[in-house]
């Protein structure tokens, strides 16, 4: 009977080891998550404005739907410079190019994070020969995307809500106008973020726009692709 209980609990030890050794060899110490990203202007003549992009956790975003826009999404919806929506998290993993992406062309970039909890993306970019429209996405979530794995992203153009979408010359920044961007004044007819109608441009009866046929956009107006590397 002795012989039988050592035999046991020398089992029962050996069983146990291999649970530890097991947990020790699946929880990595400091795994990094890293993602490509590439934004691509979907949009027939509409440039965007340096895109900018950030890895945050599920709280943040850079918008909602039927919710007045930020002081910094006002910013990046008028004027197009989009520093003051990553500066509302300045120490997360984020990008800012340097440059308008234009109509049919792409940029792409790497974001990474050792954070398990900064696993939602955000990407935000104006069009900017408009008055406040915008797109890109928002608070997408990441962590279920494995290494190797690719998911597109097709997205909407966005009516900041924050300027009346006039099209009239000295309104637009972009290179249809070369006007006024960001203006803290709100004059809009809504004060809430929506999707955007569209422009309508001097070639379809709006003879005071700055804007032609060409400026036109549809959804999507951008493709995002995210790949887990």
């Amino acid at each position: 009977m002795h012989n039988m209980i050592q035999k046991i609990a020398i089992s029962s030890a050996m069983v146990l080891s291999i649970f530890a050794c097991s947990d020790n060899n699946n929880t990595p110490a400091n795994e990094t998550y890293r993602f490509s990203v590439q934004i691509i202007n979907m949009t027939n003549a509409q440039p965007l404005s340096p895109p900018v992009a950030m890895l945050h956790d599920k709280n943040f975003n850079f918008w909602r739907i039927g919710e007045p826009a930020s002081l910094a999404l006002e910013t990046l919806a008028e004027g197009g410079s989009g520093s003051d929506l990553l500066a509302l998290q300045p120490g997360n993993p984020q990008f800012e190019a340097t440059e308008a992406v234009p109509a049919g062309e792409d940029v792409e970039f790497i974001l990474q994070t050792s954070d398990a909890e900064q696993l939602y993306l955000s990407v935000a970019s104006m069009l900017i020969n408009t008055n406040d429209a915008f797109s890109g996405v928002n608070s997408i979530e990441l962590d279920s995307l494995t290494e190797g794995q690719t998911r597109v992203y097709d997205t909407y153009a966005y009516d900041a809500g924050t300027e009346f979408n006039s099209e009239l010359p000295g309104t637009l920044p972009g290179p249809a106008d070369g006007g006024e961007g960001f203006n803290e004044d709100r004059d809009d007819v809504t004060s809430v973020v929506t999707l955007h109608g569209g422009v309508v441009s001097a070639d379809d009866s709006f003879n005071e726009s700055t804007l032609s046929a060409a400026d036109k956009f549809d959804n999507p107006t951008l493709r995002i692709i995210v790949t887990a590397l």
